[in-house]
């Protein structure tokens, strides 16, 4: 008999262990290894950091269950972490969507209560399904589960679209239909998370994407409230593109790269990520 640890055991125990757990979003396995060497106990695999960064499109549901599993299977065969993996709205079938990603060494997923043609959570104009449409998302996802370890996070956009009440309604209805965990997306206040947490009897994430309506809470903000997860999705991958864009166009604009040179991670660096020893 097995006695490995599975993937979802691994993220419940990172979730006991920190409080409030701190999951770093990572766009490729790369960016995992920098985040595993930072210290972090769990990763975060974004929708957004799929379509934006591995097809260069937006973030509006556009991609598929296959697209996304490429960059799952990739961080989760290189990082040991746990990996939570945004799966959109389930696409046409959130169980297999769920029987996938497990298969590919996934430690959790969410899903999410918006139309197909999703928008990302912090932008107007979003639409949502019904309560019971969800519902239904949610239960088909958990009955892919290969485990019980195995994490189920529904997300919820309501509180933008339909009050903060309407919002915490909802995420009851999916903890009802079996929902393991819920994301509260685009919050505004602690007091607005106070009140999530305290009538929501399951962990709750609060992600703190930059841009966005949420505003930059601390951990001890976010402990006092209740939260057992914070989300950054997408910080060193905005970053990462910020400094490639002045690194194009310093050698661009001067023909050579001699005045970036200190911003690039060495090679020797690059190597102690990799854990490669190059032979002599």
């Amino acid at each position: 008999m097995s006695t490995s640890v599975s993937p979802g055991s691994k993220f419940r125990a990172a979730l006991a262990a920190e409080k409030p757990l701190q999951i770093a979003g990572t766009i490729n396995a790369y960016a995992a290894l920098l985040a595993q060497r930072a210290g972090f106990r769990a990763l975060y695999l974004s929708g957004a950091g799929v379509a934006n960064h591995s097809y260069g499109i937006p973030d509006i549901g556009d991609t598929t269950l296959a697209d996304v599993l490429i960059d799952a299977r990739r961080i989760a065969c290189r990082v040991p972490l746990p990996l939570l993996v945004d799966i959109d709205t389930g696409w046409d079938d959130p169980a297999l969507a769920v029987r996938e990603m497990a298969a590919a060494g996934v430690a959790a997923v969410h899903l999410e209560d918006q139309v197909p043609a999703k928008l990302c959570g912090h932008l107007p104009g979003k639409q949502l399904v019904s309560t019971a449409k969800m519902a239904d998302r949610v239960s088909a996802a958990v009955s892919g589960k290969p485990n019980r370890d195995f994490v189920v996070m529904a997300r919820t956009d309501a509180a933008a679209v339909e009050g903060l009440d309407a919002a915490i309604a909802r995420a009851q209805a999916y903890v009802a239909a079996g929902a393991d965990m819920i994301f509260a997306e685009a919050l505004h206040t602690l007091d607005d998370y106070k009140k999530f947490t305290a009538a929501v009897n399951v962990p709750i994430l609060a992600n703190l994407t930059e841009f966005g309506q949420t505003p930059f809470f601390t951990l001890d903000e976010l402990r006092s409230a209740g939260l057992a997860m914070v989300l950054y999705p997408l910080s060193a991958s905005r970053a990462a593109a910020a400094a490639s864009l002045e690194v194009y166009s310093a050698i661009r604009q001067t023909g050579t790269q001699q005045s970036v040179v200190g911003k690039m991670q060495t090679r020797a660096d690059l190597y102690t990520t990799l854990g490669y020893v190059p032979p002599k």
